[in-house]
């Protein structure tokens, strides 16, 4: 590993602890259609989150996961969703850095440094709209919306800029496919998908596509497979029936991130088990 990989993931990891703090505001003022730009207070009080308590993790420790004011017990889940995102950014930062740092050309670097960034930003949002389809079964438009827009023009940048017109029209047709997919399956289960898993479907596509066929079939194939297991597990623990409402926007992601790590080499061993290819 060389000490400008080691550099950048450093940096990642940093950046990432910051927007794991800006997340934790994410996930709790959005689906209560609350603005984002007020300072942080404590929910029971009312008492302002000082700077110097407004560290990522490390505030959480030192006041030892209670409100400075009141003492009310700060929930551990805001230092896990900072330590998460900076391992998130980690991970993500040593999958796609590596075509920045190691670039043929200048062009190539620039595209690559857009194509990170365009995957950080789906890393960011991955985690924020799975903790508020969990919370709340909802998938906010005011999200997802805004990050199909961001990742469409960030990855028709870099693939313009590297002239990888294959990448392009992978990702336009991921997305659209994975989109209609959805959307008949929405229509046909009546009410058991909602919408905001069809529009996620459309950005998660966009991402697998761009990437690549094998991406694009592990992706959407994997999002199944976890819900159907985690759905299955909590009717054998009966914590659901068979009507049950079960976010499914969590189960879609993480089978978007095993496409986005995994999904080339999964496929190709697929694909050569079975004599295809």
């Amino acid at each position: 590993m060389t000490g400008a990989l080691v550099l950048l993931l450093v940096f990642a990891s940093l950046l990432g602890l910051a927007i794991g703090s800006f997340l934790n505001v994410v996930v709790y003022r959005v689906p209560a259609g609350r603005s984002l730009t007020p300072d942080s207070a404590c929910p029971k009080c009312g008492t302002a989150i000082r700077k110097r308590d407004n560290i990522p993790v490390l505030s959480w420790l030192l006041l030892r996961g209670r409100c400075r004011g009141c003492h009310e017990p700060i929930s551990a889940r805001y230092p896990l969703v900072e330590a998460g995102t900076a391992v998130a950014f980690l991970l993500v930062t040593a999958r796609f850095g590596p075509a920045v740092l190691d670039a043929a050309t200048a062009t190539d670097a620039v595209a690559g440094a857009i194509e990170l960034v365009a995957f950080l930003v789906l890393t960011a949002v991955s985690i924020a709209l799975a903790l508020i389809d969990l919370d709340t079964k909802r998938l906010p438009n005011a999200i997802v919306v805004p990050t199909l827009i961001a990742g469409t023009v960030l990855l028709a940048a870099a693939a313009l800029v590297r002239g990888d017109l294959v990448a392009l029209a992978g990702a336009a047709l991921g997305g659209a496919g994975l989109f209609v997919l959805y959307l008949v399956l929405a229509l046909v289960s009546r009410g058991g998908m909602g919408m905001g898993d069809v529009k996620l479907a459309a950005v998660l596509g966009l991402y697998l596509g761009f990437l690549g066929w094998g991406n694009l079939l592990v992706g959407a194939f994997a999002a199944f497979v976890f819900g159907g297991v985690f759905g299955l597990a909590l009717m054998l623990i009966r914590r659901a029936g068979r009507r049950s409402a079960i976010p499914f926007g969590p189960w879609m992601i993480l089978g978007a991130w095993l496409g986005i790590f995994a999904g080339e080499l999964l496929a190709r061993s697929y694909f050569d088990a079975v004599g295809v290819g």
